[in-house]
């Protein structure tokens, strides 16, 4: 990582560059590896690491710091590639982001007819968040890409197009794109230089609708942004499938690319509830991939029963920027009780352009077959999102135990009880503390969190210490995974072996490689809650917030894997968590 963005006399990385190396092979063995070892097993990683130090490693090491010398930051390139661009599998369900919104439990609980009307005020409240600050002492590039924002499919390697620009750096496009019933339009935002009202947003919307009531389905295009990456980027120029080459096609898709964002108008009614989300996620993640464009850093999705969602892009930035605008939204909808209270007035806008691709009997094939892969894969996906009420931040901090490593314990011991095992689990670090950053790993599942839930007799402050440093590491750019990333794609750059470090079998069984069993993210403190996919088959996807009074889990899993059940889990993160705090209680922390 680069020096922090605090500290501007200091411009480059690594600023104890020899012992680096030395000081989180360590960790690496001890702290992640030791839960899934033998002792045999162990002690062969010990020696594969004592080999990787004294040799080659201090050889890529040598490498790294030197690209480290030449950048600002050297990961920023190779993590976007490695993670999001050079994947093949579909983005959508894969490794987009989405989740419910929380305006359902105040001002907007599910209600029919209210569709659009709702859309219109959280639309405006978008739109005017655009030119709103993020938060100082933190790296702001990431917002740069929550508009305007398009992921490109490549045959081998996608790409990252973002169009927008401050109002110092010139003009920046101010159109959105709407998607109804598989057809897709377009108007602009802004008006004579100010951003469209409510009732002017309602007018734009209400036209759409009109146009699609009554009438056929579109084409579906925006459903082979759900394809296999090299698929969709085939599909997309092969001139015999017309939409590279030819003019009217290339033009809507920079239309679409160039776009602020998506909104989609979904024809479903997911009916949440505050206690129960699971529907409104499920729909967010896996809903109609005829009306989400998955490309897009920002689909936002409103249903035929006035709830919201959304679905994002992962690699232009990460979840926290997205809750960043949910929670100003839900804020703001508070506050004003969900009603625009302005003028009424339309003025004389243009109304919303309908974009109709040029497409041949072979394109239209290959939009089926998409919609029928995502859907088969949609069905496959199990996902529970519900809330525990029995207390929350407020009980937990009253037993002088972090929150969050309350949580994570309460992850740690579910699974075991599960599955008899422990789970390595990937918990998400912001590091926007340094130039570019976006997130190193913290690995919760130590080996004194694996003894505690054998034992579960006595839990201490020693094991919420244990991991509240781990989190501090990782926070400080001090966690080992990308640092490990780092060396093992110079030996891959250099066409050097890939060193036994990474062929070890415990570097993969302790989530090294992308391997985590437990794929885990905090949301925050507030009312905004998450869902991403299983990392892994034989994994979960645990987005979660805790807020005073209850913990809001989501849990995803694949049905195809007989071991794995979202809903068990939960079940099991409950119980969990009332044993842990009776537990606290007890001991009179």
């Amino acid at each position: 990582m680069t020096n922090e963005l605090s500290d501007p006399l200091q411009e480059r990385t690594f600023q104890y560059q020899d012992s680096l190396l030395h000081s989180r092979s360590p960790r690496f063995v001890f702290s992640s590896v030791r839960p899934f070892a033998t002792e045999q097993e162990y002690e062969a990683t010990v020696e594969n690491v004592r080999s990787f130090q004294e040799g080659v490693g201090q050889v890529l090491q040598q490498k790294l710091l030197h690209r480290a010398s030449t950048r600002r930051n050297w990961l920023e390139e190779w993590w976007l590639n490695t993670a999001y661009l050079e994947l093949r599998t579909p983005s959508q369900l894969n490794v987009n982001f989405g989740g419910p919104a929380p305006y359902l439990e105040h001002c907007w609980p599910p209600a029919e007819g209210t569709q659009l009307q709702r859309t219109s005020v959280g639309l405006w409240y978008t739109l005017y968040r655009r030119s709103m600050a993020g938060r100082s002492g933190l790296d702001m590039d990431q917002y740069r890409m929550l508009f305007c924002t398009c992921k490109v499919p490549g045959v081998t390697k996608d790409t990252i197009l973002n169009y927008f620009k401050t109002e110092s750096e010139g003009p920046c496009p101010s159109h959105v794109v709407v998607l109804r019933r598989g057809r897709i339009f377009t108007f602009d935002a802004l008006h004579d230089g100010k951003i469209l009202s409510p009732p002017e947003l309602l007018r734009q919307l209400q036209y759409v609708t009109e146009c699609c009531e009554g009438g056929p389905e579109g084409d579906g295009v925006a459903a082979l942004t759900s394809e296999e990456r090299t698929t969709w980027a085939k599909v997309r120029l092969s001139c015999t499938h017309l939409i590279s080459l030819d003019p009217v096609n290339t033009s809507i898709l920079e239309t679409i690319q160039s776009s602020l964002f998506v909104v989609s108008l979904d024809e479903a009614k997911p009916y949440a509830t505050a206690e129960d989300y699971t529907p409104l996620t499920l729909a967010a993640l896996a809903g109609d991939p005829t009306i989400r464009w998955g490309d897009k850093s920002y689909n936002s999705i409103s249903y035929a029963d006035g709830t919201f969602g959304c679905n994002c892009d992962h690699a232009p930035y990460d979840g926290m920027i997205m809750v960043s605008l949910s929670y100003y939204i839900d804020c703001r909808l508070r506050a004003s009780g969900g009603k625009w209270k302005g003028s009424d007035m339309v003025r004389d806008i243009s109304l919303p352009e309908e974009l109709l691709f040029r497409l041949d009997d072979r394109v239209r094939h290959d939009v089926q077959l998409a919609k029928q892969h995502f859907l088969e894969t949609a069905n496959n996906l199990q996902v529970v999102c519900c809330a525990f009420t029995s207390f929350g931040k407020y009980a937990i901090k009253q037993r002088k135990l972090h929150p969050d490593t309350f949580v994570q314990l309460a992850m740690q011991l579910a699974y075991y009880r599960k599955h008899g095992r422990p789970g390595s689990c990937y918990e998400t670090a912001m590091t926007r503390r340094f130039y570019h950053g976006r997130t190193e790993t913290m690995r919760p599942c130590t080996q004194e969190a694996v003894l505690w839930c054998q034992a579960m007799t006595d839990p201490t402050c020693t094991v919420s210490a244990c991991v509240n440093k781990l989190m501090a590491l990782a926070q400080n750019g001090e966690g080992f995974d990308r640092h490990l990333l780092g060396l093992y794609l110079v030996a891959k750059e250099e066409g050097l072996p890939t060193p036994h470090l990474f062929r070890d079998p415990l570097y993969a069984k302790s989530g090294g490689g992308g391997n985590f069993v437990l794929s885990s993210s905090l949301v925050g403190y507030q009312t905004v809650v998450g869902v991403g996919a299983p990392m892994v088959l034989h994994g979960y996807g645990c987005f979660y917030n805790i807020r005073d009074d209850r913990i809001v889990m989501s849990i995803t899993a694949w049905k195809a894997d007989p071991q794995t059940d979202a809903e068990s889990l939960f079940q099991n993160l409950c119980s969990s968590l009332h044993d842990i705090l009776q537990a606290a209680t007890t001991s009179q922390l």
